[in-house]
């Protein structure tokens, strides 16, 4: 499909078994450890005639972090870090979506986690649109952004005795996303 603008406008939810949400970080300071949340929702509304009135929603539930270890797991879910029994979600609220080159959107807004709501802009890149199997018309979308960890209340840290600290303050944000516009099932 070449003409993406005009396949692209229009209402979008993100399909949860193929969006990946992620973050990776340093560990004691020479590996990195990767993780993602397993329950997302998100919408988006593109008008590529009309940028300013394009938006997207994400809500990842905190209580669903997976780093492929239950006591890591256990302890991002704690007061150390999300205190997901306090703030169960993490949010992301588009204010404005911009095409900066063809394909290639920044997407500002403003993330909460826990009780800390902050501005931040992701470079997002459209991957294709394309009709699935059922029918749908889908799109998929990738990014990535480092944020502070810090900035957002998740202030636990340990030094380690060489030096330096058992978790980086700097993270990066992972976004992979697959989108399927609505009413364009045919499945239905």
């Amino acid at each position: 499909m070449t003409d993406h603008g005009s396949a692209l406008s229009g209402d979008w939810d993100f399909d949860p078994a193929h969006t990946r949400i992620g973050f990776s970080a340093r560990h004691a300071m020479v590996t990195t450890v990767r993780g993602s949340f397993n329950d997302v929702t998100g919408r988006l509304y593109a008008d590529l005639d009309d940028m300013a009135k394009s938006y997207a929603e994400v809500v990842l539930k905190a209580a669903s972090v997976d780093t492929r270890n239950q006591q890591r797991d256990d302890h991002l879910r704690s007061a150390d870090f999300f205190d997901v029994e306090k703030w169960p979600d993490i949010r992301f609220e588009s204010t404005q979506i911009e095409e900066v080159e063809e394909n290639a959107y920044m997407v500002s807004g403003n993330l909460t986690i826990r009780d800390v709501t902050k501005p931040v802009t992701i470079p997002i890149e459209l991957i294709g649109v394309q009709t699935d199997a059922f029918g749908a018309l889908r799109a998929g979308f990738e990014g990535s952004r480092r944020i502070n960890r810090r900035d957002f209340g998740l202030e636990w840290n340990m030094p380690l005795d060489a030096g330096g600290v058992l978790v980086s303050e700097k993270i990066s944000l992972e976004f992979e996303i697959s989108a399927i516009k609505r009413g364009s099932d045919q499945q239905g």
